[in-house]
Order: structure tokens, then C-alpha cells, then sequence
């Protein structure tokens, strides 16, 4: 059986990675011959995260090539597009690219469809307002990261739709002793496209300078976060994530309460409960889900809700310990790819036969 992957990115771009490169071993293994072609580069990324001007000729050569590539698409048994084909194209276009007889398969991460239908401008909102409900629609299955895209899913009026979260490598992640640090320190993982959510926690963070001696420790910035409070940054990188989390007492994940916001799949927190640290976050989406407050770590909304919980974590060793095992037993039973590999790979074979 052959799959043509359509990721959206490549290595570094953090949905393509988790969401289907993870998964390549075990489709290979299980005996598919999955051919990986990226949308955009990680010239693309770097450009983004760095807020340089991007390469408009270097994308509109990536564009032709897919283009090019789904020309060839009639040789595969199945198609996996990671959220859409050719972003910003009218959906018919975009559609009419895709083989007939060849069944494809969506996965979504993101509330992609809301850059469209909630976009400023009335032109846009018209003309790609529901391309990705009816990508949605001519899918043999869409598979999302949530409730809240299943939901969008079926009112588009997808035909097969499949929950599975995004997950980790737990021999990736491990739990290491508790370190005999002299402050403990809390700690954030994200990228320059999502740091600007700190700012709803850095008044409270200033605030328990007060009371706590503490570090502040920011992973995969690019310096620009959290000006007005003393942190360190470290860098991001594949191979050393994991290690960089393990750094951290206390893993955080502010986000607005916003359609856009409903639609991520707390991919930190996991990554965060994988390494045994507990959790503040947001009341927001999945992080309802992933948090069972007062078990594995708190929900907070408001600012004094925010000191409240670091306040206890940052005063009780003893308590992060316990809601760390907690946070470390639920990754296992439900957000590791030992769960999720065999489930996709249930999906893509039922999809294939189509």
C-alpha cells in the first residue's frame, strides 16, 4: 500500500512533526510505503520565527511543486493531507487538483478553517470561507485533534470523522528525580508565533516575585517575551526538547478564550505531564480536558486564579511530585504513541479501502 503524505511542513514545523512524521516507523514497519512531501520548508519556519520577509519565489516553487506532485497522485492507494492542500487557494481550485479514485484523508490540529471564515476581509470570508469544510466533506475520513474540531467536522458534513489527540514518544520523555534546586522554576515551551500569550500571565508572575524566589525559564522564544521580568531563554531544538522541559518544576499554558484558541490540542501540557511536572493553564479547549484540576495541575482564568495555583506549587515540593505522577499516568494511558500509532494506522488502512 502506498500513502502520499501532504504535510504541511517540514522537520521543524512542530504540527508536521507530531501529528504524522512520529507515526512514519510504524506505517513502514506495518508494511506502507509512505512517500513525505512538505508543503513548505524549513527556510520557510526559520523566516517566520525570525520575522524575516519570506521568499515569495522559494514559496511559489514549493506551490508548483506540489502541484506537480499531485499530477503523479493517481499511483498511490490513499492520500494524507495535513490541514489543506494549498493554503489560500479557493477550495474548488484546490479540489479539483485532487486525484479522482484516489481517497484522501484529512487530519486537523488547528482551527485552520478560522483564518478563513473569520478573516477581516469580506473578500476572504466569500471566497475560502468554506474551503475547508468541503475538503471536509469529500474526505474518506477526517481525523482531528479534538472536540472541538470533531464538531466543526460534522456540521460541515464530513462522512467519517476520528478523534485522536496528539500525542508523545514516551522513550522520549522521561521522569527524572526531583532536582535539589535552590529556587524551582517555572517554565514554558512554544514558539515566537505563540509567546505573546505569556503576556496574560506577567502580572501575576510579577506578583509572586513578592512572596517566592523563583526562575523563569522560556524555551524556543526568540528574547522578545515577557519584557517587563527577569527569565532565561533556551533554545529549541528536536533533540533536545525534552531534556530542556525537564529543566522546569512547573510547566505553564496561557491562552485567550478564543475560537482560535479552542481549536489547539495542549500539546505542551502533554509534553509537560510526560516529564512528571505539573500543570497551570488556561480554561481554554483541551486544556478542560487534559487537566483534571487539583489532580495534575490547575486551571486558572483570572489573575488572582493564577497566583493562587503557582502560589501552591511554588510552596509545596511535595505537592508538584504528586500532581506530576498524576500528570505522567494520564500521558500513558491516553496521549502516548503507543496508544495512538496503532489507532492511525486503523484509520488510514479503513480509509484506504474506500
Amino acid at each position: 500500500m502506498r500513502i502520499l503524505l501532504l504535510s504541511r511542513y517540514d522537520r521543524l514545523g512542530s504540527s508536521s512533526r507530531v501529528r504524522s512524521f512520529q507515526y512514519l516507523d510504524l506505517l513502514r514497519n506495518a508494511g506502507w510505503d509512505v512517500v513525505v512531501r512538505p508543503l513548505l520548508s524549513d527556510d520557510y519556519i526559520e523566516r517566520l520565527y525570525t520575522s524575516r520577509r519570506q521568499n515569495l519565489i522559494e514559496v511559489a516553487r514549493r506551490y508548483v511543486s506540489r502541484v506537480r506532485t499531485l499530477v503523479d497522485a493517481r499511483n498511490y492507494d490513499l492520500i494524507w493531507i495535513e490541514r489543506e492542500v494549498l493554503p489560500w487557494v479557493p477550495g474548488v481550485l484546490e479540489r479539483s487538483l485532487l486525484p479522482g479514485g484516489v481517497p484522501y484523508v484529512v487530519d486537523f490540529d488547528d482551527a485552520v478553517f478560522h483564518r478563513y471564515d473569520k478573516h477581516a476581509s469580506p473578500v476572504v470570508r466569500a471566497v475560502l470561507g468554506s474551503k475547508i469544510d468541503e475538503l471536509m466533506r469529500g474526505a474518506a475520513a477526517v481525523i482531528v485533534g479534538n472536540e472541538y474540531l470533531q464538531d466543526r467536522a460534522l456540521t460541515a458534513g464530513a462522512r467519517h470523522v476520528e478523534i485522536l489527540p496528539t500525542v508523545v514518544d514516551l522513550t522520549r520523555y522521561r521522569v527524572d528525580k526531583a532536582a535539589d534546586r535552590a529556587w524551582p522554576v517555572i517554565g514554558w515551551i512554544g514558539s515566537p508565533a505563540t509567546q505573546q500569550f505569556l503576556d496574560k500571565i506577567s502580572p501575576a508572575l510579577v506578583e509572586l516575585r513578592r512572596k517566592h524566589h523563583f526562575k523563569v525559564i522560556l524555551i524556543g522564544t526568540d528574547g522578545k517575551a515577557l519584557p517587563s521580568l527577569e527569565h532565561e531563554t533556551v533554545n529549541w531544538s528536536e533533540d533536545t526538547e525534552a531534556e530542556s522541559i525537564r529543566m522546569l518544576d512547573i510547566g505553564i499554558m496561557p491562552l485567550p478564550d478564543d475560537s482560535f484558541a479552542k481549536g489547539k490540542c495542549g500539546y505542551k501540557l502533554i509534553q509537560y505531564m510526560a516529564c512528571g511536572l505539573p500543570v497551570v493553564a488556561s480554561p481554554v479547549g483541551m486544556n478542560c480536558s487534559l487537566i483534571k484540576h487539583g489532580k495534575n495541575g490547575y486551571l486558572a482564568q483570572t489573575n488572582a486564579e493564577w497566583v493562587e495555583a503557582l502560589d501552591a506549587l511554588l510552596s509545596n515540593c511535595a505537592l508538584r511530585a504528586e500532581m506530576g505522577v498524576h500528570g505522567r499516568y494520564l500521558v500513558e494511558q491516553h496521549y502516548s504513541l503507543v496508544i495512538a500509532g496503532p489507532e492511525l494506522l486503523r484509520i488510514l488502512t479503513a480509509a484506504s479501502s474506500l
